[in-house]
């Protein structure tokens, strides 16, 4: 039987997953699984199907050192104790820039183009293409697909698609972008299952995790997005400020003295929930903390996030349905009813039992715009993606 392996590589982990591809073509989700700790204390792990742990093995520092080492180690569990030989590989991609607006396979040529992007995704890009660049070396003849955060929003009109800047830059691909797509594509291919009344209607998507951002769908269509040029605009995120005055940046500069790289680096790694909080990057501990500034940051993020609905209402002329995913968005009722009362305008009405159970629907029956949780599912969609590109048609 042949099968998929999806990898989503980060700066210091691998999360990975295997689909079996059935005679009908369909998918079915085999193992789910990460090595993380890369370069300290690394450890694969893996689950089956019914989440039984299938392995949960330490390794020495020196043979986990980078990340496309690490896909490696999970290749060689995958081939010598499984005897999985995967017949085609899908990566995440945050970044595609005005090249991509599709899933590509990847050549050494599709390589180069997607290394330009590295400047506009710096926590994720670089860690995208390490093992890809990996496999190319080491496996030339194995199909790798690479699948982008940003090809979902490529259908946007002009207007959301432009900034007011002179032309020529637009042209030299500085517009915006969108990200989280694979997230926003699986959840609008959910909708005619799930929630039929809204699906091909109006729909907010609140993608809410460590990075967050929302996009207004419009019969399966991305219309608007959070998100611009790069994954630093919108949304307050972990360690990101979301939107920022372009002034904040020449002041850094100018005044503060910072080079380019510093500013980079302040940007992605020491602002949003961190930089406001002084505590930490992470919801989970953020919400059920009495400090002052950890109140203030959880309460900056759910004002922001009303904000932003706001505008993604006015795009679309309206809002028929509002859907949570990823970490934050389907784990915390605590920050989903905070969410829900700055909505109200909207006619949001919270089922509390509901919410607090984290059923799939949580809103009353009498609320004008029903509420949704809905699990996010982006490696599905990269092996679908994978497998489409792959078959004859």
């Amino acid at each position: 039987m042949d099968t998929i392996l999806v990898a989503n590589a980060g700066s210091s982990s691998v999360k990975f997953q295997v689909f079996a591809v059935e005679r009908d073509g369909t998918l079915t989700r085999q193992i789910k699984g990460q090595v993380d700790g890369v370069g300290t204390e690394p450890r694969l792990r893996a689950t089956d199907v019914d989440s039984k742990v299938m392995v949960d093995r330490v390794y020495e520092p020196n043979l986990m050192v980078d990340v496309p080492s690490a896909l490696a180690s999970a290749g060689d569990w995958l081939r010598e104790e499984l005897h999985i030989h995967p017949t085609a590989v899908g990566h995440r991609v945050v970044h595609g820039g005005p090249d991509y607006d599709r899933p590509v396979r990847v050549d050494a040529e599709v390589l180069h183009k997607l290394h330009r992007y590295v400047s506009l995704a710096p926590l994720h890009q670089p860690f995208n293409l390490a093992p890809i660049r990996s496999v190319l070396a080491t496996l030339p003849t194995l199909p790798q697909v690479a699948c982008f955060d940003t090809a979902f929003h490529r259908n946007h009109g002009a207007l959301a698609d432009w900034y007011a800047i002179p032309r020529q830059l637009h042209a030299e691909g500085v517009r915006r972008y969108g990200f989280h797509g694979l997230s926003y594509e699986y959840i609008a291919s959910k909708l005619p299952e799930i929630a039929p009344e809204i699906a091909g209607k109006r729909v907010i998507v609140a993608h809410l995790g460590s990075g967050a951002s929302m996009c207004a769908i419009d019969r399966g269509r991305s219309i608007e997005s959070t998100m611009g040029f790069t994954a630093l605009d919108g949304l307050p995120m972990g360690t990101r400020p979301g939107q920022l005055d372009p002034g904040v940046l020449l002041f850094l500069i100018s005044e503060k003295g910072m080079s380019a790289a510093e500013t980079q680096s302040f940007l992605y790694r020491e602002c949003g929930l961190k930089g406001l909080s002084g505590i930490s990057n992470d919801m989970r501990e953020l919400q059920d903390c009495a400090d002052p500034c950890a109140v203030f940051a959880v309460d900056y993020f759910v004002h922001r996030i009303g904000l932003n609905a706001g505008m993604l209402v006015a795009a679309m002329q309206g809002v028929d349905g509002f859907v949570f995913t990823a970490g934050i968005g389907e784990n915390s009722p605590k920050i989903r009813a905070a969410i829900a009362s700055k909505l109200a305008w909207l006619g949001v009405s919270l089922d509390s039992a509901a919410n607090a159970e984290n059923r799939l629907l949580i809103s009353r029956p009498d609320s004008r715009v029903p509420v949704y949780v809905i699990p996010t599912d982006e490696e599905l969609m990269i092996a679908r993606h994978t497998l489409s590109l792959l078959t004859p048609s």
